[in-house]
């Protein structure tokens, strides 16, 4: 009984973790691409809903033109 007061909330916690870890809509290799912090298109973090309404000016840009930041100007 005591290993299952440990067990359990450990396996809650695990389960919680994995699931949260992989709800990432971001695109790293647009970050290593454009050489860039994801905040710097990104507004607010969050879902994906979230992400896309809190994008920054570049951000804008930056889905407008094709993934690509050439011709930004802040």
């Amino acid at each position: 009984m005591r290993m299952f007061k440990v067990v359990l909330p450990a396996a809650i916690l695990m389960a919680f973790t994995l699931i949260v870890s992989t709800a990432s809509y971001g695109k790293p290799e647009y970050a290593k691409k454009e050489g860039k912090q994801c905040n710097f298109c990104h507004g607010k973090m969050g879902s994906k809903e979230e992400i896309i309404k809190n994008f920054t000016d570049a951000g804008k840009y930056y889905s407008e033109h094709n993934h690509s930041l050439d011709g930004y100007k802040k």
